[in-house]
């Protein structure tokens, strides 16, 4: 029995320990308003803030990790970061090899074209054509659902934006989160659609069975900042509301 003890208790201090040692936290920060590098170069966002937010009620210390988005899982997996905090949609694909915080943003995919092209109306017209979307997105995966599609992928989604600005691209697929935020900056651009983005919503990712414990806190930490409304105030702050 003391022996059982000395166990249970050398576990649980280890699993304190652990908790108590700075937690990386891996992002894109080219994706405001959730994750972006302010005018002090400094990288902030409802994401960077909620995480923060998070962080206390769970006890844990952490730092940003600036990276991809493509690299974010495998640097996830690699152990080169604890937990991904950019605006990532929970999928099944992904939920293969990670495991996700329970979802705290929902969004859609929304499709953006010039605003002067009158032939773009409606999903179907968009086989053969040009699609530019962010590289390693689910919004990636829809555009290369439709038929003929020619898939321009690009690692920032400001460079996406661009494509269409420019005439590069015929449309855009992106979150509607931001999306509409480039459209309210950039009345040349138009919307054509919207449609689900077949994921859960934006959630926190762990790797695989590997960090049950934190995953655990942070999810009750969501669930806390919802009723002690920090999570409203952050919506507010960042327009999403």
């Amino acid at each position: 029995m003391k022996l059982f003890f000395k166990l249970f208790f050398g576990v649980a201090l280890l699993a304190t320990l652990a908790l108590s040692q700075t937690i990386k936290v891996g992002t894109n920060a080219t994706y405001p308003p959730f994750e972006f590098i302010n005018e002090q170069n400094q990288i902030t966002g409802f994401d960077i803030d909620l995480i923060s937010e998070i962080s206390k009620i769970a006890g844990f210390k952490f730092e940003i990790v600036n990276i991809s988005f493509d690299a974010l899982i495998p640097a996830l997996k690699a152990g080169k970061i604890d937990i991904i905090a950019s605006a990532m949609s929970a999928t099944p694909i992904r939920a293969k090899a990670v495991d996700f915080s329970k979802p705290y943003y929902n969004t859609m995919n929304l499709f953006i074209k010039r605003a002067d092209n009158k032939d773009l109306t409606k999903l179907e017209q968009l086989e053969g054509k040009k699609i530019s979307v962010q590289l390693g997105t689910v919004q990636e995966l829809a555009a290369r659902e439709i038929k003929s599609a020619k898939v321009m992928t690009i690692d920032e989604i400001f460079g996406a934006v661009m494509a269409v600005k420019n005439s590069k691209a015929d449309a855009l697929i992106v979150d509607s989160s931001i999306g509409y935020g480039y459209l309210k900056q950039n009345p040349d651009l138009a919307e054509f659609l919207i449609l689900p983005d077949g994921s859960d919503g934006f959630s926190f990712a762990f790797d695989k069975n590997k960090n049950k414990e934190l995953q655990a806190k942070v999810d009750n930490a969501i669930d806390e900042l919802k009723r002690n409304g920090t999570y409203d105030e952050l919506l507010i702050k960042y327009d999403l509301k």
